[in-house]
């Protein structure tokens, strides 16, 4: 993988990874598309760089939210050992309790079935469907649960809903997002709580695979590129829910997973 390529892809991951649009289907099809893939030198260097790229957007997140992570730890710990109840030590353990099974699940999956599923036709019914759905439950959801007045159960089943995210195009921002929102939390609510709940589960996966990391200056870019795009897309995502809604991405997945088909049918 050269210098060129590992930029691109580590941008395209730190936006693609924190928009509900799929990364796992931007990182499979742009390079399909470009005939990266028709090199097996790529292809050798390729899942686990993967990987390094979600930590850059691992990195993005815990510098953003830093404030709030180290609030939810000590939150967390103080409920635990000194019997202090807060809403930061009751949304660490939320969060604790929901990355479990999702996590366990999704990987589960991803080990056995994630593979067969990296194919050009599959990636774009899953981003076209996914994006018919989240335009559905946005539009006619209600907006009256804040992230501070979340339940353990909605925690809980938008954890679980991770598991889905094994089927690249469905991604993991996408589902957790849509459920949050079929259960009447806030747009930018079910976002930020995305954005943690995505925390734990990304770190596993690089401590996973750090063993097979390759650290060269591509590498480097990549990570470098995904972490410094991914703090924008953060910010912005943010900012943009605060009045927008999910509509626009919605229609994007539709017409990238439609582009996706045609330029299948065509080669």
């Amino acid at each position: 993988m050269n210098i060129a390529q590992a930029l691109i892809l580590g941008v395209i991951q730190g936006i693609t990874e924190l928009l509900p649009i799929s990364s796992s289907a931007h990182l499979n099809i742009i390079p399909w598309m470009l005939g990266w893939t028709e090199s097996a030198l790529f292809k050798l260097d390729f899942e686990a760089f993967d990987v390094a790229l979600h930590f850059g957007t691992l990195l993005a997140i815990v510098i953003f939210f830093a404030k709030d992570w180290i609030e939810l730890i000590k939150g967390g710990y103080k409920q635990v050992v000194k019997k202090e109840k807060s809403f930061e030590g009751k949304m660490f353990w939320y969060l604790v309790i929901a990355t479990i099974p999702g996590g366990i699940i999704g990987f589960i999956l991803d080990k056995f079935v994630g593979d067969r599923l990296e194919t050009p036709i599959i990636i774009a019914l899953a981003l076209i469907i996914m994006g018919i759905i989240l335009y559905f439950v946005d539009k006619k959801s209600k907006s009256n649960i804040d992230y501070e007045n979340m339940t353990l159960k909605q925690t809980f089943l938008i954890g679980l809903s991770q598991c889905l995210a094994f089927i690249p195009g469905v991604s993991r921002s996408g589902i957790t997002m849509t459920t949050g929102r079929l259960m009447g939390i806030k747009r930018q609510s079910v976002a930020k709580y995305s954005f943690l709940l995505s925390t734990p589960i990304v770190f596993a996966a690089t401590v996973l695979k750090f063993k097979d990391f390759v650290f060269t200056i591509p590498f480097f870019i990549g990570v470098f590129a995904s972490f410094i795009v991914g703090i924008f897309v953060i910010k912005f995502l943010l900012e943009y829910l605060k009045k927008g809604s999910f509509k626009v991405f919605a229609i994007y997945r539709v017409i990238f997973g439609i582009i996706i088909i045609i330029r299948y049918l065509t080669i």
